[in-house]
């Protein structure tokens, strides 16, 4: 059993050796390639500090990423969207999204003989007889 665990140790080790020697090599490599191109870590970080002012900034945000403040003509994902049917609000960032809860039904699975399958049903209540 000790052989095991030491085992399993020395392999752990030896992976985050690797790792780190992986690491080491990719920030080599994009290293020399920012030196080719005459790009300076500066760059990079008022690069991300740009992206994530954009990123307050937004009102609007979809699945794929696509932003819009909210000002100026509609972008095309957003008119595509509105035009079939979806809400403004869906896309809404922040407080807006957040003060609507979605509510699904809670359904215990468990108990359903056909969960898993395509003959699982969410059971509501009816009122009446049936």
């Amino acid at each position: 059993m000790r052989y095991i665990l030491l085992k399993r140790c020395i392999q752990s080790e030896a992976q985050l050796e690797m790792d780190e020697r992986k690491r080491e090599s990719i920030v080599a490599y994009l290293r020399r390639r920012m030196a080719e191109f005459g790009i300076e870590p500066e760059d990079i970080a008022a690069s991300i500090a740009a992206d994530a002012a954009q990123m307050r900034a937004a009102r609007y945000r979809d699945a794929a990423g696509h932003t819009w403040d909210g000002k100026g003509d509609a972008p095309r994902w957003v008119v595509q969207a509105t035009s079939a049917g979806q809400s403004l609000e869906h896309f809404a960032i922040g407080e807006t999204a957040e003060q609507q809860p979605v509510k699904t039904p809670s359904v215990d699975w468990r108990q359903d003989p056909f969960a898993g399958s395509r003959l699982a049903t969410i059971r509501t209540e009816h009122s009446g007889a049936a």
